[in-house]
Formats: C-alpha cells, sequence, structure tokens
C-alpha cells in the first residue's frame, strides 16, 4: 500500500477544496443535492441490503431494506426543513442572531453491523450542513460500501454538489485510517464502531462524535401488559438478527410475575436455556477474558448460535434466553450481545430490579439506552430518574425507539449519543444540527446593564454586596 500519510494528504487536500465551495451554496442549492441524494439511496434500498447481508453474512436482508429505508426516508423527512444555510434564528428580545456555518471535512467511520444504512444516514446530515464527507468502510463490507458510496456520489454531482463533496477510502487499514483521523484539516470524526476505535477517535487530537456500547436492560414492571412486552421484545431483539446496539440484552423482572412472563416468551416461539445449556452457549457467545461478545456470532439466528455451541432447541427458535444470577466475569452472557441472545434476571423485589438495571447499565452501556415497560406513571417516572441513559424508552421495542422516528419523534439516527458517562459530548441523537458551527451576532442592547459604572462602587470599601445588587438591577 502507498504511504498511508500521502494518501490522507490527498484526500483532505481535495475535501478542503470541497469544503470552500460548498461554503458558497445557498439552501435551496443545498436542499436540491440532499433530496437527490436521498431519493437515489431510497431507490437502492433493496439492492443495497442484498449486497450487504451477501458480502457480511450478518443479519437479515429484509431488515436492512427497512434500516436503509429508515437512514433514507426518515432521515431525510427529519433534517429537510432544517436552516443550516446563513441565518438559522434572530431573537429580538436579545438581541441575538444565530448564523450556521459548516464545519469542513468530516471523516464518517462505519460499522460492520449497519453499513449501507450508516453510509446513507452519515452522507445525508453531512450534505444538509454542507461539509465533505470522508467514508471508512469496515473490511468486512467494503464493496457494498463503494456501491453506496458512488450511487450517493454520482446523485450528489447530478444536483450540482461539489467534486470530491463524498469520498471513501479504497484500500482499508489501521495506519490510513489514523492518520486521517489525526489530520490537521480535518474537521470532526464521526466514530461508529469498536470501542477501541472510538477510543482512537477520540484520542485523535480532532473532535470527534462517537457512540458507546449498549447493554441495553429492559424492565417489565407489574403494571405493564406482559403480552405486549414480550412481543416488542422479540420484534426488537429478532430484527436484522440484533445487529442494533440499542436492541434489549436482559429481561429484568419481580419473581412474583415471572412466571407469566416466562410463558408469554415461550409462548411466541423463544427458548430458555437449562444450566448445562448456558454453559455451552457462554463459551461461544463471549470473549471471558476481553469480557465482550464473540464476533463471530454478531448478527447471525439463535439456531446457528445454538448449533455452533452444541446445544439443540426446537426449530424456528427466535431467541436464547439465559436465567443469570449476577453481572460481570462470572455472567458472562450479561454483557453486550449482538444477536438473539438474553439474559434473564428474577429479582425478588422492585428494589432489587433496579438495581440490577443500574448494574447491567454500568457493566457496559453508560448513558446509552434502558427500556421499561410499565403503566404506573410513577414507575416510569422513577426508572427514569435513577438510569444513566441517555434514552429511556417505554413500551417500545428499543431497537426500533431509540433510533427515532418510528415510534417516537426523537430525531432519527444511526448515531446514538450516551453523554458524559459513555465519554461523549451529548445524549441526544446526533442529526444535522450537531454538524453545525453557529455564530452568535450579538448587539448592544438598549436596557443595557453596563449603565456607566466605572468601577467606584468596587472602591468603596462601605458599598455592600446587597446595595451592588439593588443599583445593579436598578439600571437594568
Amino acid at each position: 500500500m502507498d504511504n498511508p500519510q500521502l494518501i490522507a494528504d490527498m484526500m483532505l487536500d481535495k475535501a478542503s477544496i470541497a469544503a470552500g465551495v460548498f461554503q458558497q451554496f445557498s439552501q435551496n442549492e443545498t436542499d436540491l443535492i440532499v433530496e437527490k441524494v436521498y431519493k437515489a439511496g431510497f431507490n437502492n434500498r433493496v439492492r443495497l441490503a442484498r449486497m450487504a447481508h451477501e458480502e457480511t453474512e450478518l443479519g437479515v436482508w429484509q431488515h436492512k431494506v427497512i434500516k436503509n429505508v429508515v437512514a433514507s426516508l426518515l432521515v431525510y423527512e427529519n433534517i429537510k426543513d432544517i436552516r443550516t444555510v446563513g441565518i438559522i434564528s434572530e431573537d429580538r428580545h436579545t438581541g441575538i442572531v444565530e448564523i450556521a456555518q459548516p464545519l469542513g471535512p468530516v471523516f464518517a467511520i462505519i460499522p460492520v453491523t449497519n453499513p449501507t444504512s450508516t453510509i446513507l444516514y452519515k452522507v445525508l446530515i453531512s450534505l444538509k450542513t454542507r461539509n465533505p464527507v470522508i467514508i471508512s468502510a469496515h473490511r468486512k463490507a467494503q464493496e457494498c460500501c463503494r456501491e453506496t458510496v458512488r450511487i450517493c456520489y454520482e446523485a450528489a454531482l447530478d444536483a450540482g454538489a461539489p467534486d470530491d463533496c463524498i469520498q471513501i477510502i479504497d484500500e482499508h487499514s489501521r495506519e490510513l485510517t489514523h492518520a486521517i483521523m489525526s489530520h490537521p484539516k480535518l474537521a470532526l470524526i464521526l466514530a461508529t464502531g469498536g470501542t477501541g476505535l472510538v477510543k482512537a477517535a477520540y484520542s485523535s487530537g480532532n473532535p470527534a462524535i462517537g457512540v458507546g456500547p449498549g447493554n441495553v436492560p429492559v424492565f417489565i414492571d407489574r403494571s405493564a401488559d406482559i403480552e405486549f412486552a414480550a412481543d416488542n421484545v422479540i420484534m426488537s431483539k429478532t430484527f436484522d438478527n440484533g445487529t442494533i446496539c440499542a436492541s434489549e440484552q436482559s429481561i429484568v423482572v419481580e419473581s412474583d410475575i415471572s412466571g407469566r412472563v416466562r410463558e408469554a416468551f415461550i409462548a411466541k416461539g423463544c427458548y430458555f436455556l437449562n444450566n448445562d445449556e448456558k454453559s455451552k452457549l457462554e463459551q461461544v457467545v463471549v470473549d471471558r477474558e476481553k469480557g465482550s461478545m464473540n464476533g463471530d456470532i454478531v448478527g447471525k439466528s439463535a439456531e446457528f448460535i445454538a448449533e455452533k455451541a452444541g446445544i439443540t432447541i426446537p426449530s424456528g427458535t427466535k431467541i436464547m434466553i439465559a436465567l443469570l444470577e449476577g453481572t460481570g466475569k462470572g455472567n458472562p452472557l450479561s454483557y453486550e450481545i449482538l444477536a438473539p441472545v438474553l439474559g434473564y434476571y428474577e429479582c425478588s423485589s422492585y428494589q432489587e430490579a433496579i438495581k440490577t438495571c443500574i448494574d447491567l447499565n454500568y457493566l457496559g452501556g453508560i448513558g446509552h439506552t434502558a427500556s421499561i415497560y410499565a403503566n404506573d406513571e410513577q414507575r416510569i417516572t422513577e426508572f427514569a430518574r435513577i438510569m444513566n441513559a441517555g434514552r429511556i424508552v417505554v413500551n417500545t421495542p428499543s431497537a426500533q425507539g431509540a433510533v427515532g422516528g418510528l415510534f417516537n419523534t426523537l430525531n432519527t439516527s444511526f448515531t446514538l449519543g450516551c453523554g458524559t458517562g459513555g465519554k461523549n459530548i451529548t445524549t441526544e441523537n446526533i442529526t444535522a444540527q450537531h454538524l453545525l458551527n453557529i455564530q452568535r451576532v450579538t448587539r448592544r442592547r438598549p436596557n443595557q446593564k453596563w449603565w456607566g459604572f466605572n468601577g467606584e462602587y468596587f472602591l468603596d470599601e462601605s458599598y455592600d454586596d446587597e446595595k451592588i445588587v439593588k443599583e445593579y438591577h436598578k439600571n437594568s
């Protein structure tokens, strides 16, 4: 491979020129480009989903079609009316005018679990804010990502976008990725990937928006509609074989309703493992040394994983569920597993159930997402107040609920902020507004509080604080 630094220089030089041209575009010109790109992605949703499934061998291709719809149509609907050029707000009372400016070149790191959909989403929010974008595809999803970039880039050029507004790394290497991440001409890194990659983005010296792991606990309260909760959890956890980081990881219930909950899941095609089966599953699903999931089972079906583990389960089993009694290394299935495998906790009391949810949250999902099924508003409020999660998903399938746009009005996003707990700058669903520099023009106010004072009040030692405050308010 050629010199990684030289390639990074060339790509960032092109992106910087594109940024200079893009900055001169009007809102209408920008919106036309975004519309053309969204339509191109949407119109190729099935072909790109099939390509992603065939290349990565992860998930369910029909579900990847839905992901592409969310990443194109729903993202577009979410951002199309946002002003991202020129004056975006003007407050006559405060005298503050806000002006939107692009950031500059954005580096978008793409995961193997959602390759084509994440590109569509990141390209759309970058173009909407007039930021050129450089794509770094996962090494196991190169071809489907190249095709997605080609489709988006040709549509953008056809709509009048500047040359090199979208680029993709031709040859994947860690050295090139790091050279681009640390490049002085780069404005922002949008990192979606493994923990190591996200940490590298944050330590690159450039601004970065990354995401932490999920490990989403699901508390099914005694006030919940249990049949409804089971339907939703199954729909969410089996979607694309559990590859969304906001998918449920453990079910937590009080013991006096556990029998009903278990019966509901069994009736709907889930299988509860015995201790021997659980032990076998642990060996293939989790890397005990790293305390993380085994990549070989990510996005695979329950039947595939069971066969790999040497377990016999009923044909058509949707999810394997393991009864757990703690969290951490002694209970490897308590970690995040992006596959149709769930932990299950029977707790003696409400307080123990909440403590278990907190333990799971802190094990590897701080700031991400937590789920609750309940019809008791007090319980919902208590749960939300206690959990350290950017999204508290109520009576909603967690995977689809957290990304927004389907079951709620959260920003539609494939990058879910985890706040300071997850070492992120925000708990919001990342969208176009996060890719802008906002200038604030502020004018001298007619009721200015700088009332001609020259400091004499502070020079007089007898002039106490209370008198200063009264004088301040009198003159304002």
